[in-house]
């Protein structure tokens, strides 16, 4: 008797909590934009395909507009579908909607660096990484020449293949690693140097896990998750490794620091640290600026090298579309300078390409997620502080009257009547507003530079018929990651 009370005890108990937890959901979603009815606990995760989040969304927003509400897990969540609607989050209402939306699997950058802090610390140690950015000629000038020094250093990687087969991930992924690494270290690493491929597979790994459905599933339940087995162990621990290379590399710059000579950007925020050493409240500890070259390294590194693995699997698929760019190149560049981002002026096909490309693999479908930072009205609803807000950029990318065909891989989306390049404010393939990717000026040079020399010495031979490949990504999630493939670099003649 004793055990059948205990057990009607906890029965009502769990039907209480579950009376409590409908209650809360009714009761704060009265000013919230529609959406589906959260079910106690999982919210509205029946809604959700993890194989592909993105097509859920589109097909919720296809139901109940623009902008709507979801429950992930209890975590109430706002979706914004739409070239208007994503547009005024992250232009109009980018104050307000600035936060960060947690990722749990970084929980060692928890208040720290740039890409994943949500704390006090986001908007001055973001300010201040910029500005040093600048200083180093983010996006400009200074930037070209470090792209174009790792050129040879490519060339000479995919040389050595000699024809034969290889898997292009790790190749490519030195070139924008070592750029990054100049910038942050005044570093860069041989293409055969264990250390530099360690750190990719670091970030490749991460890249890849944060896409499956387990680590979807951690970052709505981390709490009942976080003693269970499963890869979002893999995943903090990577981040944890990362950290601490970046934290071995910025000591090491800290005991040869010359206050009057800063060498790249470590010095620079080692300069600011040791000027906030006596303020109550110093933002720019050790372990943030660990945490801010860390985030810098990892974005810089794996996004570029992912997009440009992609595009010549896109490539091999169209021979006739890097025939034209052959073509091109030949054109304005001819078979022995450097590429230079002066020639992008002449070369109206290959930014196309390189802008298709983007769009067409849609790398982070639904953006990083943002979070309301104070009660918002917008559009007649209530935002409640701390609502997960996730503008879809894919909704952007793959719009049908924008890009015709979305679908397909079509460098003319790009392109006017006249075959000039034609710019489209619906691509925020690297966001917009108060979150934008701080590297996207450098990002757009790599593509264009490093596509342009491979393409400059190189055919693409895929080893199917290129009608047999397949562009699917292989997982869809925080990413869309592109399927694992080979191919052969085969050198052109007369270069």
């Amino acid at each position: 008797m004793a055990a059948l009370g205990i057990t009607v005890a906890l029965l009502v108990w769990m039907a209480t909590l579950m009376l409590i937890s409908v209650w809360k959901q009714i009761y704060s979603s009265w000013k919230l934009p529609p959406g589906p009815f959260p079910l106690p606990i999982i919210g509205n995760l029946l809604q959700l395909d993890f194989k592909n989040v993105p097509k859920s969304l589109t097909k919720l927003a296809e139901r109940y507009g623009p902008v709507f509400t979801l429950y992930l897990g209890s975590q109430r969540t706002v979706v914004l579908h739409g070239y208007k609607a994503v547009k005024e989050v992250l232009l109009d209402y980018k104050n307000e909607f600035s936060g960060r939306g947690e990722i749990y699997a970084f929980e060692a950058h928890k208040d720290k660096g740039i890409t994943f802090n949500n704390g006090p610390s986001w908007k001055d140690t973001r300010r201040l990484s910029l500005s040093i950015l600048r200083d180093y000629g983010m996006g400009k000038r200074a930037n070209e020449e470090q792209i174009q020094r790792e050129v040879p250093f490519l060339l000479e990687a995919f040389r050595g293949t000699q024809g034969q087969p290889f898997d292009p991930t790790f190749v490519l992924g030195y070139a924008p690693c070592n750029v990054i690494s100049d910038i942050l270290f005044r570093k860069r690493f041989d293409y055969t140097d264990q250390t530099g491929l360690r750190i990719q597979k670091l970030f490749n790994e991460n890249f890849h896990l944060l896409s499956t459905n387990w680590l979807q599933l951690y970052n709505i339940f981390p709490s009942y998750m976080r003693y269970l087995p499963g890869n979002h162990r893999k995943v903090i621990k990577n981040v944890y490794e990362i950290k601490s290379y970046t934290a071995a590399r910025v000591k090491e710059h800290e005991e040869s620091l010359d206050p009057n000579c800063p060498r790249d950007f470590t010095d620079s925020l080692l300069l600011e640290m040791r000027k906030e050493r006596y303020t109550k409240e110093p933002w720019f500890t050790f372990d943030n600026i660990a945490a801010t070259i860390a985030d810098l390294f990892f974005a810089g590194t794996e996004t570029t090298s992912t997009t440009l693995r992609y595009g010549l699997l896109i490539l091999m698929k169209y021979p006739e579309i890097e025939e034209k760019l052959h073509e091109e190149i030949d054109r304005v560049i001819g078979p022995s300078r450097i590429p230079a981002i002066k020639d992008r002026l002449e070369m109206p096909y290959m930014d196309a390409v390189v802008h298709e490309i983007q769009r067409f693999i849609d790398l982070l479908p639904s953006n990083l997620p943002h979070e309301a930072i104070q009660d918002t009205m917008f559009r007649g609803y209530v935002i409640p502080k701390g609502t997960v807000v996730v503008p879809t950029l894919d909704s952007l990318l793959f719009d049908n009257q924008e890009f015709p065909d979305p679908e397909k891989f079509k460098p003319e989306h790009f392109l006017n009547e006249s075959g000039k390049f034609k710019y489209s404010d619906y691509f925020k393939a690297f966001s917009a507003g108060k979150r934008v990717c701080v590297g996207e000026g450098l990002a757009r040079m790599e593509l264009f530079l490093f596509l342009s020399a491979i393409l400059q010495h190189f055919n693409l031979k895929p080893l199917v018929d290129p009608k047999d490949i397949d562009l699917s990504p292989s997982t869809i999630g925080f990413a869309k990651i592109p399927p694992r493939y080979k191919l052969c670099v085969i050198p052109r003649s007369g270069v």
